[in-house]
């Protein structure tokens, strides 16, 4: 039986419970020793003391993120309270805790739509959970214009915010929704984007704005300044330097820029400094990269207080609407499934993030008009993470994260430098005027480009695990407004994409380019280097036939004949490879192989293709396997011709 407490005396403050305290305090340098070791068993002999960096992530951004965070990495900057300056942790003082993010469907449908169908579609998606629309319209590849009356026929606009796009015709567009929010009676508590962008013609092509383009601008955010104080009228697109390539570090400078430029222009014709930066909306991407996801919206909201600290702004005025969208260039045509788990990555690291609004597009975006079913999954997707992950009930609940913070911090200032080089050039208009921020994004993609030819970067369904017996789904066409001139659009998926497109045709037209797995030894010697050939090989769209395995060289051969194919890859072991790869590649070669691979790394001199094997080159985790599949196909459709 226990002591009760004492009933004499003074109570005894109890002894402090240190849960920790029996172990031994943790110490960095015994860690490092810990990695150097480990990293010794991969084949990397590193020193303790070069372990950490080691094992460090590079970034297109020119900072490395560490592979393990304590209080001491944490950045000695303040981060303020939500709703306060420096706004880091939220624009909003309440975050989204009572109602969510903006749940923001995206709807873009063709030009000579159906309009009660496509009132029906957009009717559906408020019904299902959707709670702001973001509408394509006229030159931005949509219905036209005064469509927008049947399209929002029935849509409370006090309820519900509308972003437009609408190109050249935004000014038609904006004065059609105010329009509708009149008859209405809504004015403060419309909300949503008027979607004027004066750097349209620069990022997406096209001619420039006209002088009237830019006056309705005007006008229409004076008109919101004194009426609609909720509703933004300008966004600064941060997609277009996105789409061609840019880092994150690089899109948002280039979105503060463009932001910062629209705030020029209207406080030129006469709004204040506070109306016009309250006009303005952030539209960043949200890729599958979680944490720089959230780190990038956070690190907005601080650089955007920043530059209205500096222009003028009350702190009222400061706190950044941000909208975000799931990256269109990580979206896939192959195994297009496997977007709805990028979208609901990107969805998670937006919400973390603080976002406004959010669009998550449909997984079959990429391949054309989304149908109903892939627009039930991105709206519920953004339902999931909001009813029942409840991502939106703690206000920035990453902050505090000695990572987060200090990819926040990185972040920030990588943006700032991408922005304050814009501002030297003479400002977002200038530099994309002169090249200099196309010629660095340029050079940013060509890096990227490179890791994703080599599978550095890999793609789940299409680079990597790709699926040779997939049925797509079939969609209409989407309707896309394709000016010339402007910034290049990419999806980082499209040299593979493309190498599938053309195994598909020579399937359609004759046969699918096959490859022989020329198998060595015992089935446990060749399996680990056959699996990983096959999933390369089909990468490429092309198709294998395995070998029998074992170490007869006739038996191999004649397998190798009755494949029809004049490509043959070799797989076993490093220690099979000494005993019998250079004769099989020889007895393959007078066989009619014209190309012969290793399957393994260039890492024993008497089997390479300079040392007299028959041996045309090696198929290894790092190759720059676009370039080799590329090289494959045009052999192999070239000998089927």
């Amino acid at each position: 039986m226990t002591a009760g407490p004492s009933t004499s005396g003074s109570p005894e403050a109890p002894e402090e419970l240190v849960l920790a305290g029996e172990f031994e305090t943790p110490d960095r340098d015994r860690w490092r020793e810990l990695v150097a070791g480990a990293l010794s068993k991969t084949g990397r002999e590193v020193r303790p003391e070069d372990a950490e960096a080691a094992i460090a992530t590079p970034t297109d951004d020119g900072f490395e993120i560490a592979a393990l965070y304590t209080a001491a990495d944490a950045p000695d900057v303040a981060t303020g309270e939500p709703g306060l300056s420096p706004f880091t942790r939220a624009s909003r003082p309440e975050g989204h805790v009572a109602e969510g993010w903006g749940v923001r469907q995206r709807h873009a449908f063709p030009a000579e739509a159906d309009l009660s169908a496509a009132h029906d579609v957009v009717m559906a998606d408020l019904e299902g959970g959707v709670s702001s629309l973001w509408l394509v319209l006229g030159e931005a590849g949509g219905p036209p214009v005064d469509a927008l009356s049947t399209l929002l026929d029935g849509v409370l606009l006090d309820l519900a915010p509308i972003a437009l796009s609408a190109g050249r015709d935004t000014p038609d567009a904006s004065a059609a929704l105010l329009r509708l929010a009149a008859e209405q009676g809504v004015s403060a508590a419309l909300g949503g984007s008027l979607g004027y962008d004066p750097l349209l013609a620069r990022t997406r092509g096209g001619p420039a704005l006209s002088d009237s383009c830019l006056e309705a601008m005007v006008e229409h955010s004076r008109t919101a300044a004194s009426d609609h104080p909720a509703l933004a009228t300008v966004v600064a697109d941060g997609l277009p330097f996105h789409e061609a390539g840019g880092s994150d570090g690089q899109e948002l400078g280039a979105a503060l820029a463009a932001g910062l430029h629209a705030v020029r222009l209207l406080t030129d014709a006469g709004l204040s400094v506070d109306d016009a930066f309250a006009r303005v909306e952030l539209r960043l991407a949200a890729t599958a990269d979680q944490f720089a996801t959230l780190a990038k919206l956070r690190a907005a909201r601080r650089c955007w207080d920043r530059i209205g600290a500096v222009a003028g702004a009350s702190e009222s005025a400061r706190g950044a609407r941000v909208h975000a969208v799931t990256s269109p260039a990580m979206m896939t045509t192959r195994d297009p499934w496997v977007n709805i788990l990028r979208t609901t990555v990107a969805c998670v690291g937006a919400g973390l993030g603080g976002a406004d609004a959010v669009t998550v597009l449909p997984f079959d975006a990429a391949l054309g008009l989304p149908d109903d079913f892939s627009r039930r999954v991105a709206r519920n997707t953004q339902a999931l993470l909001l009813e029942e992950s409840h991502l939106a009930h703690v206000i920035d609940p990453a902050g505090g994260s000695w990572y987060v913070e200090s990819l926040t911090d990185d972040l920030a200032h990588a943006a700032w430098d991408v922005f304050t080089t814009i501002e030297r050039a003479g400002g977002a208009a200038a530099a994309l005027d002169d090249g200099s921020l196309a010629a660095a994004l340029e050079e940013t993609w060509s890096r990227r480009a490179e890791r994703i030819a080599h599978r550095r970067d890999p793609i789940t369904g299409v680079s990597e695990f790709p699926n040779l017996a997939e049925s797509r789904p079939e969609r209409d066409p989407a309707p896309e407004a394709s000016p010339e001139g402007g910034l290049p659009r990419r999806r980082y998926a499209q040299v593979f994409e493309d190498l599938r497109d053309r195994a598909d045709a020579a399937a359609a037209e004759t046969k699918r380019p096959v490859a022989f797995l020329a198998t060595l030894g015992a089935l446990a010697q060749y399996t680990a280097r056959t699996s990983f050939a096959t999933n390369l090989l089909h990468a490429g769209g092309i198709d294998v036939v395995e070998g029998p395995g074992g170490t007869d060289a006739d038996e191999i051969v004649a397998a190798f004949r009755e494949a029809g194919t004049p490509v043959a890859v070799v797989a076993s072991s490093d220690k099979v490879y000494a005993e019998h790869a250079a004769d099989l590649a020889k007895a393959l070669a007078e066989a009619g192989a014209t190309r012969i691979l290793l399957a393994g790394p260039p890492k024993t001199p008497d089997l390479g293709p300079d040392d007299g094997t028959a041996l045309t080159g090696y198929l290894y985790s790092g190759c720059d396997a676009a370039r080799l599949l590329t090289d494959l196909l045009d052999h192999l459709t070239d000998s089927s011709a």
